[in-house]
């Protein structure tokens, strides 16, 4: 076989596999490899028809734009051609683009200097959004048609459906348009769209999207406008196809500043550089501030600001000599899932982690990606020796996004949960769900399998000993991960409580320490004695039980004391503690192991005295009401409504239990309806229930939350009520320091912005909480305006 003919199979059969790839991506809306993939073939198949031009065809997806236009829409021939972009992938690529344009402009652009340098060509920037391409046609100012981009040539009539996102303007605002305009854009989503998106679709039992380019285009290509009304588009205006009666600007900045002019949204990011360093200063200014931004991009497109210039350069086959896409490295790739570990975490959960073969994933070579669990894994169909998709954005771990399943060799395997722990042999154990609702148990298998073996297990052990004693728990300085480990291994430490009776002869032993270094972290042990109540709860590892659950649990209950015997029922009453985390709670201040350690850590030996117990939050005093406590009892039929009636008419706990028993007066009773009323004959017939409403009753007496209790008057924070969020660098103080002087204030400091946030502090590379910040409207205060706010309430940095 001839080179000619080999390279003529490899073109047919890149040709064959790019076609597909377009039509999943342009028409289904479900590409099955990341982009850079594609391009990979894209760049091969270019390469091997240069070589043999002979070989070139029409038809070629080098010579043409995307996919057909799906037939559920009506077509649209696009009198202008919608043409893709060239892409440079390295520097070079860039320098090479920039030496054409001045090549190809050579008889334009004024002589170099003496030393050889070349005129500069001026440039217009802007980031690539990551969307579906559209065209907007305006006739005398009024938008007529949307349509696709589809092959370049002919897209799909998308008219309803464009008219329901909200920032592309019905009509042109201003004056001075001409009487036909198309403007071309991209329709695309924000992170916090997306994500808002995926939320909604989870609970719906919806299909959830892989990415916000996927949503946009599948949420733009829906048969019912309806549902493109419900999704958050949004549009961004880059260019033009057909003008008539009328003119634009003889720039590309001028030209979009006169869409902005006339009410079509532009880049905010829009800026025009002189050269080709200018746009590689635009192009990592952009790159840096990539995690910031509201949207995602993919890179940066340069084109030649003027017009004039542009017309002289001309297009190619499929793109315009005038404009390049310079791409950022790629966040997905494909690889091969090699074998499924699992791992086991302090709370015994044994959690799969994702071996893969080595890939270079925006610069970082990945070979482990998580898979959080085993629902996922099902979710995902996924099994080993599958190709996969993963990506890697900013500092998030790489993850699993998708499996090419047309890809998946004969001899792959199911992914299995081991029978006993990979760490100490015991048996693993799927969680179960226990709902509890109207007086009633459910259970249902959980996502989480769990290694039975407890503190016997050295994983576990060795966790909870490495959250036990880190910064924001007891803040132990100098008891890093390999210390502990050392310590476990050696049999030293098998609970929390042997941190306390460390010798010096056993510590100086321990690989890596000296006389100094033993006695810093003797000191610093013996400097942790004295933690908060609510660092000290953090440091048990409850779980589900977080640092602001912690400090809750604290602050609401003042001492451990009520903390360990709170009934989950009184739990409840507090803000955010649900059910099962109540549950949790509960269940692990029952466990006798757990006791035993903490009495061990309160005692004479070891020394802990714990800081900042007291008495109840003034808050919670007489918090509970009557008609409360009857709809947290969950009987059958009677909600809020019922209950606060049934409050009215029986006065107490006894009224109602009585109530209960008196079918003749009840069944007259006008608080409730008839199957309300024979559930709450049922429900206290059981002498159980009856014991256990007595007994919360009683525990909310005692704690002072009762209905009768004595109420307290709560000297008011003045930021009480309100939710804060730190982002970026702080200079003057730690962001720890500056969340601790927030909540002194009594404001709640949230890891993620929403609608609810009063105010955002951020400080230099803040990123995309800000920009989340200033979508939604939130206040934004820099870290001047902090330091002056804690200062006028006597706080100081």
């Amino acid at each position: 076989m001839t080179d000619s003919q080999t390279a003529a199979q490899r073109i047919a059969q890149l040709r064959s596999e790019l076609d597909a790839h377009n039509y999943r991506y342009y028409v289904l809306d479900e590409p099955s490899v990341p982009d850079a993939e594609y391009d990979r073939l894209f760049r091969e198949l270019k390469a091997l028809e240069e070589e043999h031009p002979d070989l070139v065809s029409a038809e070629s997806p080098t010579q043409r734009v995307g996919g057909a236009a799906a037939a559920a829409f009506g077509e649209v021939r696009h009198e202008v051609p919608m043409l893709s972009l060239g892409n440079a992938f390295e520097e070079q690529d860039l320098l090479d683009f920039d030496r054409r344009v001045r090549e190809g402009l050579a008889d334009q652009l004024p002589a170099g200097d003496l030393f050889g340098g070349g005129a500069e060509v001026e440039y217009s920037c802007e980031p690539k959004l990551d969307g579906l391409a559209v065209s907007l046609l305006y006739e005398n100012g009024r938008l007529t048609r949307g349509a696709t981009r589809g092959d370049g040539s002919t897209g799909e009539d998308i008219s309803a459906n464009v008219r329901t996102v909200r920032n592309i303007p019905l009509r042109l605002q201003g004056e001075g348009w001409p009487a036909v305009l198309e403007v071309r854009g991209e329709v695309y989503m924000s992170k916090a769209g997306f994500d808002a998106l995926n939320a909604r679709q989870m609970e719906s039992g919806g299909k959830t999207f892989a990415n916000p380019r996927n949503a946009a285009a599948g949420s733009l290509r829906q048969l019912d406008p309806k549902i493109t009304a419900s999704r958050p588009l949004e549009f961004c205006a880059y260019g033009f196809g057909r003008v008539e009666g009328g003119s634009l600007p003889d720039t590309q900045v001028g030209i979009l500043e006169a869409f902005k002019a006339w009410g079509v949204p532009i880049s905010r990011e829009l800026k025009r550089v002189q050269g080709v360093a200018g746009c590689q200063a635009y192009y990592a200014d952009i790159g840096e501030r990539r995690d910031s931004l509201a949207y995602e991009i993919d890179g940066v497109v340069f084109k030649v600001n003027r017009i004039d210039f542009q017309r002289e350069l001309g297009f190619r086959a499929r793109e315009p000599r005038w404009a390049v896409a310079h791409k950022f490295p790629a966040r997905e790739e494909l690889t091969e899932l090699l074998d499924v570990e699992f791992q086991v975490g302090r709370t015994g959960a044994v959690t799969p982690v994702a071996r893969l073969k080595p890939v270079q994933v925006a610069g970082v070579t990945v070979s482990n990606a998580t898979l959080h669990n085993m629902d996922e894994v099902a979710r995902l169909g996924l099994m080993i020796g599958d190709t996969v998709i993963i990506r890697r954005a900013g500092d998030v771990i790489p993850q699993v996004m998708q499996v090419v399943s047309e890809r998946r060799p004969a001899d792959a395997r199911p992914v299995r949960v081991p029978e006993h722990c990979p760490v100490c042999g015991s048996q693993v154990e799927r969680t179960q769900l226990v709902k509890r609702a109207k007086g009633r148990e459910s259970v249902s298998e959980g996502a989480i399998y769990r290694c039975v073996g407890r503190l016997f297990c050295q994983a576990q052990l060795k966790q909870s000993i490495i959250h036990f004693v880190s910064r924001r728990a007891m803040d132990i300085d100098g008891l890093g991960d390999k210390i502990v480990e050392q310590l476990v291994d050696k049999g030293l430490v098998k609970s929390p409580a042997d941190l306390f009776t460390l010798t010096y002869e056993q510590v100086v032993e321990l690989e890596g320490f000296a006389d100094l270094s033993t006695r810093n972290l003797l000191s610093a042990i013996a400097d942790s004695r004295r933690p908060s109540l609510a660092r000290f709860i953090y440091a048990l590892g409850i779980p589900d039980v977080g640092e602001e659950t912690a400090k809750l649990l604290a602050r609401a209950l003042g001492s451990l004391a009520r903390i360990e015997r709170a009934l989950p029922e009184v739990l409840t009453y507090l803000p955010d503690v649900g059910a099962e985390v109540a549950y949790e709670i509960h269940n692990f201040f029952a466990d006798e192991h757990n006791r035993k350690v903490i009495e061990q850590l309160l005692d004479e030996t070891h020394g802990i005295a714990l800081q900042e117990e007291g008495e109840l939050a003034a808050e919670f005093a007489a918090c509970a009401t009557l008609a409360d406590f009857i709809a947290k009892l969950d009987i059958a039929g009677i909600a809020a409504t019922g209950a606060k009636k049934l409050a009215e008419s029986a006065g107490d706990l006894e009224g109602i239990v009585a109530l209960s028993q008196d079918w003749l007066t009840l069944s007259v009773s006008k608080a409730l309806n008839e199957k309300a009323k024979q559930s709450l004959r049922d429900y206290f017939a059981d002498p159980q229930r009856v014991a256990r409403a007595r007994a919360i009753e009683a525990q909310l007496r005692e704690f002072g939350m009762h209905w009768q209790s004595e109420r307290k008057v709560a000297e008011g924070l003045p930021l009480a009520g309100q939710t804060w969020v730190l982002t970026g660098t702080l200079e003057a103080m730690s962001r720890d320091v500056a969340k601790d002087k927030l909540e002194s204030l009594g404001a709640k400091v949230a890891g993620s912005v929403s609608a609810k946030t009063h105010c955002v502090v951020a400080g230099p590379g803040a990123g995309s909480k800000l920009a989340k910040a200033q979508e939604l409207g939130v206040a934004v205060m820099d870290e001047e305006g902090l330091l002056a706010l804690l200062a006028a309430h006597g706080l100081s940095a």
